[in-house]
């Protein structure tokens, strides 16, 4: 579960993380009210999503009349595809330095992993690797006060710097154990001008397996609408900016369609496991929701253990007659359990299925790109 920045930093200065006076707004009103109150102000816009800056979602104000202006121009808008509808005002710094600081779960070590650099305030991933610090913690010890020490020094962060560095480092830890988090990150870590430290900017991701023991935590719903559908629905999805719908039994195999079809040119709409055993009800209804998003085609990929194939030929044959066709081009790869059951339904209706994955992969890539985007077409590809 991720969590929005002014609910990570909530967290963070219940821990004694330094963070900027702030409040959170619904309303041009309330972002000028809130200036008057804090003076020259940073206008936030709260979405979970990274890169907000580069998005135009985060806007400066000297006087209220400015900030009711800026709130006006944010609130309701888009940024990076999601629906503002809140804002973080807060005191706008006086910058001298940037760090990076974050704290993740390193799932090959199974131990929380820090990352660090003196290059804050751009995504972590676009820093060269000669600037970052990496250093993993045991469990069992935590982050002991000279790992803290050491760090700041990989840091070449000096005197005092290195001091409230290491300390609010050690605090991120206490926020990372204590909130069973799978990545607390501060990024920048703002030195001003003055010379104290503090957390400009917060993320929190919590397990969400370990929610349970988390009451104290807000609860929030991250995705798009039809992504919180889909997890009503038990279905693992993830929504993609492409145009051939994809769905698939199992992550690895899910991944691989991905793959194959970015390989052979094509762009997936999504990622859609539909998991191993879904019965016909279950498989139509991630079939529609698929639909829902208007591809230009769809590629479904099942190698069958658990899940039966003829299962999957019915709840096709379902959606198709319930809609009248499915209204867009379909590839079918059917393979496994139940296999010529599965296929005789299908040819039964008038669809065909392939045996080799990846000659799936370019036939819906080929459709795809003949049908243009146009819907209502034939509903079969063969």
């Amino acid at each position: 579960m991720k969590l929005y920045e002014y609910m990570a930093k909530e967290v963070f200065a219940r821990h004694g993380i330094p963070t900027p006076p702030g409040r959170i707004v619904t309303t041009a009103d309330e972002a000028a009210t809130a200036c008057g109150e804090i003076g020259e102000v940073a206008l936030k816009v709260q979405i979970l999503s990274g890169g907000r800056g580069k998005a135009g979602g985060i806007r400066f104000a000297a006087t209220p009349d400015e900030a009711r202006h800026e709130a006006e121009g944010l609130l309701g808008s888009e940024v990076r595809g999601l629906r503002v509808d809140r804002l973080l005002v807060e005191k706008k710094l006086q910058i001298d330095r940037e760090i990076y600081v974050g704290i993740v779960v390193d799932g090959a070590a199974r131990r929380p992993l820090v990352i660090a650099s003196t290059a804050g305030g751009v995504n972590i991933e676009e820093v060269p690797e000669k600037l970052i610090v990496r250093q993993l913690i045991d469990p069992a010890w935590g982050l002991m006060p000279f790992r803290t020490r050491q760090i700041a020094r990989r840091l070449e962060l000096q005197g005092d710097l290195a001091r409230q560095f290491g300390d609010i480092l050690a605090r991120l830890y206490r926020v990372f154990r204590a909130t069973d988090a799978e990545l607390v990150e501060i990024n920048p870590l703002v030195l001003q001008q003055d010379g104290k430290v503090v957390a400009a900017d917060g993320r929190l991701n919590v397990d969400d397996d370990a929610l349970p023991r988390h009451s104290d935590l807000p609860q929030v719903e991250d995705g798009t609408d039809i992504e919180r559908r889909a997890r009503k629905a038990g279905l693992s999805y993830v929504e993609l900016d492409g145009d051939i719908a994809v769905m698939a039994n199992g992550a690895g195999i899910t991944m691989a369609t991905l793959d194959i079809i970015q390989h052979y040119g094509g762009r997936p709409a999504n990622f859609l496991d539909a998991g191993g055993g879904a019965g016909v009800e279950p498989m139509a209804g991630a079939i529609e929701l698929l639909l829902s998003r208007r591809p230009k085609a769809l590629l479904v990929n099942i190698f069958g253990g658990i899940t039966r194939c003829d299962d999957v030929a019915r709840a096709l044959v379902t959606v198709a007659e319930k809609r009248g066709g499915l209204g867009l081009p379909v590839v079918i790869r059917l393979v496994g359990t139940n296999e010529k059951e599965g296929l005789a339904i299908l040819r039964e209706h008038g669809f065909e299925a392939y045996r080799a994955m990846d000659e799936a992969a370019v036939k819906v890539v080929q459709a795809a790109a003949a049908s243009g985007g146009a819907m209502g077409g034939d509903s079969r590809w063969q």
